[in-house]
Formats: structure tokens, sequence, C-alpha cells
């Protein structure tokens, strides 16, 4: 009997040892596969846990080892954990280093440390710092650590043009200032006025395109890497006409933003007949109309008829990212686009199928009539090249990058698309960090009762309910 209980504890000794050895197995394996691959699942509605395109697209491109230091007290090198390691998980290219300068002066003063930085990004071709933790600002730095070279986008204004200057909440560029500068872009506007001898413009120049033209031929000056045209009221005079077309046909990239022709009374926009000539003589028609959406869609988003929902795009690069993406065009007129003999021409994207244009500009209540105006889809933006060389882009909206609108759904993506488009960066093309959306619960009166019965009541007593009847079973 003795011998029987001996062996049979031993055998039950060997069952135990080969379960717990068989547990740290298991367990050693799930942590050794967890380390090495680190994944997670994001179930927020705009993927905010998540890196963007863009991100994803810059760090498994590169080909160089990027270096991201961040400093701070080691109290918070947690949090900092929980949006770097995101990066370094992604590409082995990614190194990240966490420095007290508190504790270890010495070693952040030789890292890049300052005041005004807490992340360093280093390229191996310049170091750039980001403002603050955050995706957009990180994606951001290392996009202009790795891009040498100066990139300037220069805005024509003096003509009613949106201003660069003006942060205000309304159609001001003060956004799209920041957008670009977040990108690697230095902007400042020009004076095509100046003789071409002159000294680049500094960035507190103000344009005055109707002023006579000084001593010398005007022209866009050689180091804007993008021309933007954004929006003016006031035609251009023939010169400045000239000097647009000799920049682009001499490989120069411009963006044209281009507002319909309204009579309303107030803020009129005049046509501007030879900026209109030459785009329509590289293919591209501005029609003296105005879309409107009738579709109702917008109203999802407060939008009106007169802000066109577009969620229609062609095959292009600009546009390939977008999909299912809407953007939005407040106050914008159609195009007609073709080829040229030195031109080729895309179509970008158009308002759906429930959308009219109406050429009826001049009365203070734009109507629609379904028997003359021309009926959806419209077309509202194209994208060209001149020989093979000189790239241009029409929008007829200039308002859809105003300081309210440009944050709106796709917009900005769009923007900055279109903007890497014109300087050949096409491998920047992409949708863009997104900030964290606010998505309260709103309920009614009922659903309140509702939830205070059920959580307070129906809940608690039914957990009491299961505890008596399993007692009353085993009793």
């Amino acid at each position: 009997m003795a011998n029987w209980m001996k062996a049979r504890q031993t055998k039950y000794a060997a069952y135990a040892t080969t379960y717990i050895l068989v547990i740290l197995a298991v367990l050693v394996a799930v942590n050794f596969l967890a380390n090495r691959y680190d994944k997670s699942y994001d179930s927020t509605s705009n993927k905010q846990f998540s890196l963007s395109d863009q991100t994803k697209k810059v760090v498994n491109g590169l080909k160089n080892d990027i270096h991201i230091t961040y400093f701070d007290r080691d109290s918070s090198f947690a949090g900092a954990h929980n949006l770097l390691d995101r990066y370094s998980n992604m590409s082995p290219k990614v190194h990240v280093t966490y420095i007290d300068p508190v504790k270890k002066p010495q070693q952040a003063k030789a890292a890049g440390f300052s005041r005004d930085t807490t992340i360093l990004v280093d390229s191996g071709v310049r170091k750039e710092s980001a403002k603050s933790l955050t995706e957009e600002e990180i994606t951001g730095a290392l996009i202009r650590s790795l891009k040498s070279g100066e990139r300037n986008a220069c805005f024509l204004s003096g003509a009613g043009e949106k201003s660069l200057d003006d942060s205000t909440a309304g159609d001001g560029y003060g956004a799209v200032k920041s957008a670009l500068e977040s990108n690697n872009y230095k902007t400042r506007s020009i004076d095509l006025a100046k003789s071409s001898a002159a000294a680049a413009p500094s960035a507190s120049t103000t344009v005055n395109v109707g002023a006579p033209a000084a001593a010398g031929k005007v022209e866009v000056p050689k180091d804007c890497t993008i021309l933007v045209v954004g929006g003016p009221r006031i035609a251009y005079p023939q010169p400045v006409v000239d000097a647009i077309k000799t920049y682009v046909e001499n490989g120069g990239k411009a963006l044209f933003l281009l507002d319909p022709s309204l009579k309303l009374g107030k803020d009129d926009t005049q046509e501007n007949t030879g900026l209109e000539t030459l785009l329509e003589s590289w293919g591209v028609t501005l029609n003296k109309d105005l879309a409107l959406d009738t579709s109702g869609i917008g109203r999802v988003f407060g939008l009106g008829p007169e802000v066109p929902l577009v969620t229609n795009y062609d095959s292009q690069a600009i546009v390939n990212p977008m999909k299912d993406i809407p953007t939005a065009f407040p106050l914008a007129r159609t195009l007609d686009v073709k080829n040229t003999d030195k031109t080729t021409v895309d179509k970008l994207f158009s308002t759906g199928d429930n959308s009219f244009a109406t050429t009826n500009l001049s009365s203070g209540r734009i109507t629609i009539n379904p028997k003359t105006d021309k009926k959806g889809p419209l077309l509202l933006a194209a994208a060209g090249t001149y020989n093979k060389n000189g790239r241009f882009v029409v929008v007829g909206s200039s308002t859809w990058i105003g300081n309210s609108l440009i944050r709106f759904q796709g917009n900005r993506d769009l923007f900055l698309n279109m903007i890497n488009w014109l300087s050949a960066d096409e491998d920047l093309i992409s949708i863009r960090p997104k900030e964290p959306s606010n998505q309260p619960l709103n309920m009614n009166a009922n659903r309140q009762r509702m939830m205070f019965w059920l959580s307070v009541v129906f809940f608690p007593l039914a957990v009491v309910g299961m505890g008596l009847g399993t007692w009353w079973k085993r009793r």
C-alpha cells in the first residue's frame, strides 16, 4: 500500500512539474513574441492611437537610421513611450533615446538639449525639433530633417488675395501658413512689380500687383518653389500674367485658387480675364458659374447648398489617398479641361450627381433652374503639366483652405497633397495625423431614466437574485 501511494505521489509530482514547465515555456514564448512583434488594436473612430498613413509612408521608406531623443524628467518617460514606441516598433531604423536633463545634464547637452527642446529628430542630414509630443509635430520634424534644401511657397498679394497674416476665424490663410511651415516650407508674400535685379523680398513684404513695374522685367523670384494665387478679387495687369506664364512654362510650379465673379454688392470679385485666358491656353477653362449642391448631404456637417461636398475623386496622385474622405468647397466655380499640344491636364474631383451650376451670379438670391442650369457631376479642380516640367493645379474656390475650413475633414490633406505634388514630393502625398476627436455622449431624459433603472436597480437586483438562487440550491 505504501509503495502504491508513493508511486502515485511521484506520478502526480511529475505531472505537476510537467504542467509548470509547459506553462513557463508558454509564458516565455508569449513574452518573447510580444516584445518582438508588438501589436495593438485601435478601436477609436478616427484611429487616434494609430500612426497615420503619412507617418507610415515616411517611416517605412527610411533608408538611413533616425535617432529621436526625448528630453524630460524620467517620471514623464512612460507617457512618451506610448507614442514614440509606435515609431520604433514600425521600423528597426528608428532609435529612441530618453534623457533626463536634470539627472544627466552632460549627456543631454551632448545630445543637443536646450531649454526650448523636448524632442529632437536627427536623420544625419540635419537635426529638427518637435514643439510638442504629438504625432503631427514629430512626423513634421522627421520630414524636415530628411528633406535637404529650402522650399519656398510664395503667395501673391495686393489684389485682394487671402492674407498669410490673417489668423482670424474666417477666410484668411494664417492656418495655411502654419500647415506649410510644419511641412518644411517657408512662406512669404512677393511683389511681382519689383525689378528682377532687386533682392528677394522678406517675409513681411506685401505685393502691389496693380502698381507700375519698377525698372527691370517683372518676374517670379527664382527661389520660389511654388507660386500660390489665392483668390484675387482684382484682375491682374498683363505684365503680372506674363510673369506667371513665363514662370510655369520655364518649369515653375503654381497653385491657382480662383473664385467665381460674384456681383452681390459686397466684396465683389472681378473677372480676371488675362489670367483666365492664360489658363485656357493650358487646357483649363474657368466657367462663369457657381456650383450648388442640392443633395442635402452637406447638412450633416452644417453646410448649405453653396458649399458643395466632394467625395468623387479621379485617379491622380494628389487624390488617390482621398477615397471616401469628404472635402468642402464654398462658393466654387466649375472647370472644363482638355489636353493641348504642350500640356497634359488631369481631372481631380467633382461634385455629386445632385448638383447644378447656375450662371445667375448677379442676384442677391441665387436660384436653380433645372431646365437651363448644367447638372452634375461638376468638375471643381484639375492638375496639369507643361512640357513635362512645369506643373499647375487649378481649383475653382479659394476659401476651402481658409482658417475656418482647412480643418474640415480632408481639406488640409488635399491642400498639402497638391503642394507636395507640385514640388515633386510625391512620396509625402498621404493622409496626415488627425487631432483627437471629442465625441460626447448625449442622452435625453428618457434614456437617462432607463440608464438609472438598469444600472442602479435592475442589474444589482439580478446579481442578488442569482446569488440567492445559488444559495437555495446548495442549501
